[in-house]
């Protein structure tokens, strides 16, 4: 899968950039981390996360090499079309601040599952459990360490499995010692150079292509945002009103991974915030990971065998002489960032809703601290071990969010039939859940040259109307009493959030109307 052998050098000034930015993310990860002598300081950062590191660290943790290799494929192949992961992402975190999070912290929970006990029973919120770990082993954590291993081999003529496990190594080891705080101060650190590092990359591009104007003539077949209704991938009626919603608000609102920073949040507001810069953000990360992508396709096309080569290229063509190091630092981090939240996470949901809920309900802090480390180290050999298998997937990008539908529809019907229609009963949630997947695969398989994103939508109806036949065939006698956070989280929401969210929304509408 490799792009040939690489022609980039070491000079002692790249050394010196890589190692020290390695030491740099290490050393405060653990200097933040220090005194973690509890579960909450573990797994949630003691509840204590401000609004500007929430927003750094739920980019940094989104954005990695699934996107500098996944979605830069993409964008070689189809264009700019698909930015709309990222711009509808920007309206879905403004969404989960205002409807979501609220309710989540003020029921006080660890983990998203946990929820779903408060409002179903125990065995919904076993079944979510379940399906999270599998999907973070087998999907999020393996794609993650087989892009930037392939990334690494690209650029650096890396081993593949080597690569691997050198990523699975680093991430995980410092997130066994520091929990949550260790991954967010890494995020901070991560997602700058993350940031700078793609700006690098898509300024060095534009100079290549002789300036914004040539891009644009050249480049003019894909960039439009808005596809026919018949595209096999991206049609709009699928991104405005249909199935691209359902990935959207799973994994904004209802992916551990992600939610876990805003659980931690020291109030409400800084919760939103956080949310709403994430958003701000989210508006501009498409200029600097698909449009080198699509450059890519005008300047290397003879080297790229593989769609998810052209970032990799676009590095190892384009960076000058002292800037590898950097680079290669950048990319290292935007590995880390993504599998160290990932690792925290997965540990969260097995030891509070798996471990703790059915195995030993009176675990201490500590054992809980000592259960989540061991769990991380197993789930690092597991993913580096099924991570290969990726390789067997046309498209990165694409792996990812087909497989994902399995399980994605029928979470989010059943959060918003419980938190919207409060009558709806434990098994209706429970046997939407279970519902998804067989109607989700038997769509795979008989329609394949449907979008998959209209698989999402189909299942999803066809969840909500099961859905709702039960809860009107046996509705609650009365609604759930959830519980209230006992740890005194200020609920007050933030000031001038109704601004801020209709700030980027207009910014999302802004972007899709100048490139239609």
């Amino acid at each position: 899968m490799g792009a040939g052998p690489a022609n980039m050098t070491f000079q002692r000034l790249d050394i010196a950039a890589f190692a020290g930015f390695l030491l740099l993310v290490v050393g405060v990860s653990l200097y933040a981390s220090r005194g973690n002598k509890s579960a909450a300081g573990y797994f949630l950062a003691g509840r204590n996360l401000p609004w500007w590191l929430i927003g750094f660290s739920l980019i940094a943790s989104n954005i990695s090499t699934e996107h500098f290799v996944g979605m830069a494929g993409r964008g070689y192949d189809l264009g700019l079309a698909i930015a709309s992961y990222e711009w509808m992402a920007a309206v879905t975190l403004v969404l989960v601040g205002l409807f979501f999070l609220p309710r989540f912290l003020a029921a006080g929970i660890y983990t998203i599952p946990e929820y779903l006990e408060f409002r179903y029973d125990v065995r919904t919120r076993t079944l979510m459990a379940g399906f999270i770990l599998a999907a973070y082993v087998l999907v999020a954590l393996a794609t993650v360490l087989y892009s930037g291993a392939l990334a690494l081999e690209s650029i650096f003529g890396l081993d593949m499995s080597a690569g691997i496990w050198l990523i699975g190594v680093l991430a995980g080891g410092y997130t066994i010692y520091g929990g949550l705080k260790a991954v967010v101060w890494s995020d901070l650190i991560q997602g700058v150079a993350l940031l700078l590092g793609g700006v690098v990359v898509t300024v060095l591009g534009f100079r290549a292509m002789g300036g914004l104007g040539p891009f644009l003539e050249a480049a003019d077949g894909k960039l439009h945002t808005v596809l026919p209704l018949n595209h096999p991938e991206m049609p709009w009626l699928a991104v405005f009103i249909g199935g691209l919603w359902i990935p959207n608000i799973f994994y904004w609102g209802l992916n551990q991974f992600i939610t876990q920073r805003t659980l931690a949040a020291r109030s409400l507001a800084d919760g939103q915030r956080g949310l709403f810069l994430a958003g701000f953000i989210k508006l501009f990360i498409p200029f600097i990971i698909i449009f080198p992508g699509i450059m890519a396709a005008e300047l290397f096309a003879d080297q790229v065998t593989n769609p998810d080569q052209a970032y990799p290229v676009m590095m190892r063509e384009l960076l000058p002489a002292g800037l590898t190091g950097l680079m290669f630092a950048a990319l290292f981090g935007a590995v880390m960032s993504s599998l160290d939240s990932m690792l925290n996470s997965a540990a969260t949901i097995f030891s509070v809703d798996l471990y703790k809920r059915h195995l030993r309900p009176e675990s201490s802090s500590r054992r809980l601290m000592a259960v989540g480390r061991v769990t991380t180290g197993v789930l690092v050999v597991v993913a580096c071990l099924w991570a290969p298998l990726v390789a067997r997937a046309p498209s990165v990008f694409e792996y990812i969010q087909m497989f994902w539908g399995f399980i994605s529809p029928g979470i989010v019907a059943a959060f918003l039939f419980g938190i919207f229609a409060r009558r709806t009963p434990p098994a209706a949630a429970f046997g939407g859940m279970v519902l998804g997947i067989p109607v989700y695969g038997l769509l795979l398989w008989t329609l394949p040259e449907v979008a998959f994103l209209h698989h999402m939508a189909i299942t999803f109806l066809a969840i909500s109307a099961y859905i709702a036949v039960v809860t009107r065939a046996r509705p609650l006698s009365a609604p759930r009493r959830l519980p209230r956070a006992a740890d005194g989280v200020d609920l007050t929401p933030a000031t001038g959030a109704g601004f801020w969210a209709g700030g980027v929304i207009a910014g999302a509408a802004v972007l899709y109307i100048i490139f239609w």
